[in-house]
């Protein structure tokens, strides 16, 4: 599943998930697994993160490969979140062999996008994410800590949206069999709806 980042699509994860028992997959903790479990790939990983280099695709795709083959993944199913973001990550899964029944793409609006990632904040002492304008926390205490992301500002988040809208066709590009775009903007729980159709529909 892809989208611009902060646009509902992990609370619509989450929701769908639960609905259908899939296994929710990101490249951050997949990474951060591998790492820890000391896997062949995840040793290459970790020499690139020690040296404090970007992690390469071919390797990134080598743990999604890996993750994707354990058991939880194959009884079950998985959504992969986010993933992949360049022509360069899809065409990298096609030839490793990973197929989707559906990629589902969340669009929203690049303004709305922007009020919902300039207005978030994290609690530095539960991790817990707010939003100041739609989900504020009730208590004083945690509103006077709450902590904004250093790229998390205006100018910066549009400067990632040119970023995604630049590579986000080629994308969908490797994918037009299987691609349904779903509108973002809704409640997570009528995304999620649309979205388990969406799924249920490929399957047929």
């Amino acid at each position: 599943m892809l989208s611009q980042r902060c646009q509902n699509r992990s609370q619509a994860s989450q929701i769908l998930l639960f609905a259908d028992g899939i296994v929710h997959l990101s490249t951050g903790d997949m990474l951060r697994a591998a790492v820890a479990a000391g896997t062949d790939v995840g040793k290459e990983a970790k020499d690139f993160m020690d040296a404090g280099k970007l992690v390469p695709d071919e390797v990134i795709i080598g743990i999604v490969k890996d993750r994707l083959e354990e058991s939880d993944c194959v009884k079950s199913g998985w959504l992969l979140d986010g993933f992949p973001r360049t022509p360069a990550q899809a065409e990298a899964l096609v030839d490793a062999g990973v197929s989707a029944d559906c990629f589902i793409f969340l669009a929203v609006p690049d303004d709305i996008l922007v009020e919902r990632v300039v207005g978030r904040r994290t609690d530095p002492e539960t991790g817990k994410i707010y939003h100041l304008t739609f989900s504020p926390p009730e208590d004083e205490e945690v509103l006077a800590r709450l902590d904004q992301r250093s790229d998390d500002t205006e100018e910066k988040v549009k400067v990632r949206l040119e970023e995604f809208r630049a590579n986000v066709d080629a994308v969908k590009g490797v994918y037009t069999d299987i691609s349904v775009e779903v509108d973002g903007t809704k409640e997570p729980e009528e995304v999620s709806v649309t979205i388990i159709e969406a799924i249920d529909s490929m399957l047929v």
